[in-house]
């Protein structure tokens, strides 16, 4: 890893932020979460590097054989789970140490109930490990593979998708307790932090919405491309979602989006990255293939009626890999080019 800039101020450029820190790693990242003081960002090859937000420092370093596809700091920090195409491996902050889990196991994703306990994707399974990686409980096999992982009830009851339905397990319970049925690929899952919805994007283009106090459902339908992107504001009332040119934006208040329009967000040709600030401001950064980032006041406006950026960040071209917010005034940008750039915003009432 090598740093190419320490505090210093962007090009002044409109729209322009002060960057904090930059630094290069060397393997194209893929996947970036942030959690507390710290932000990991995870490569195609599968080396993992975990940074000191305030500064970029390295702290720690791993790697998973066969490469990476999803990389998770658990809730205090404390702990991090990645996931790849062969299996994957826990790092504790303590003392550096990794331990390699599920050899030989597609593992999409990884969800942390807590600092003792992270779900894993695991072929047709999702498992449940304790913070030292041993098992504590297995889901019995899916129809097919495991694509995303999201708790609920604080950790009591622990979502699955795959294909043709989204299962909820009690702890330390194989079979599922209940069932949300949709006869289609799942990529993602957003899960509202009241946790009323459970929301899954698909690739068939569509969302598919399940209210978990009766299961009643709702599809969202028409976008030009598969949603392999969601995510839930800290409010619970906003969902933004990929699948389109525009970001969307859908107003869960209420009895939820049934008959409404989305708010659009446009700037990208093709979207790879969405984060919502921290906080109920209402802030959304998203990234695109052409290495735009582009900051927005999402929740404004109205429906049907397309919004332009506060800010638009220039990246210099390499598309944007991943977004992550470390803390609410510390944007970290991952490009595909091995760059990571942090962005000072200002306060949560300004972009």
């Amino acid at each position: 890893m090598s740093v190419s800039a320490t505090d210093r101020t962007a090009k002044s450029r409109p729209g322009a932020l002060e960057v904090a820190w930059e630094i290069t790693v060397d393997d194209a990242p893929v996947a970036l979460s942030a959690r507390k003081d710290f932000v990991a960002v995870a490569g195609a090859e599968g080396l993992v590097r975990v940074l000191d937000g305030a500064m970029g420092a390295e702290m720690g370093a791993l790697e998973l054989a066969g490469g990476a596809l999803s990389v998770q700091l658990s809730p205090a920090a404390q702990q991090l789970a990645v996931t790849g195409p062969s299996g994957c491996a826990l790092w504790r902050r303590a003392d550096g140490r990794v331990v390699v889990r599920e050899q030989g196991a597609w593992s999409a994703s990884a969800a942390w109930a807590d600092e003792g306990r992270v779900a894993v994707a695991s072929g047709r399974t999702a498992v449940v490990l304790d913070a030292d990686g041993g098992e504590l409980w297995r889901t019995e096999p899916a129809k097919s593979t495991v694509t995303d992982l999201a708790w609920l009830r604080r950790g009591r009851r622990l979502a699955v998708a795959a294909y043709g339905a989204v299962h909820g397990h009690e702890r330390h319970t194989p079979a599922p307790v209940v069932t949300y049925p949709y006869i289609g690929s799942h990529l993602a899952l957003a899960v509202s932090p009241t946790e009323k919805w459970i929301c899954s994007g698909n690739q068939d283009a569509s969302i598919h919405i399940w209210r978990t106090r009766d299961g009643s459902e709702l599809t969202m339908s028409g976008y030009r491309e598969k949603v392999a992107r969601l995510a839930f504001d800290d409010t619970g009332r906003w969902l933004a979602a990929d699948g389109a040119p525009d970001v969307t934006v859908w107003d869960f208040g209420g009895q939820g989006p049934a008959g409404t329009a989305p708010r659009s967000l446009r700037r990208h040709a093709a979207v790879t990255a969405l984060a919502w600030r921290p906080g109920d401001a209402g802030h959304l950064a998203t990234g695109g293939r052409d290495g735009t980032v582009a900051l927005w006041y999402a929740t404004s406006g109205r429906p049907d009626s397309p919004l332009t950026p506060a800010r638009s960040l220039d990246g210099e071209g390499s598309a944007v890999a991943g977004l992550a917010w470390a803390g609410p005034h510390l944007l970290v940008a991952a490009y595909r080019d091995g760059r990571l750039r942090a962005y000072r915003v200002p306060s949560r009432t300004e972009l």
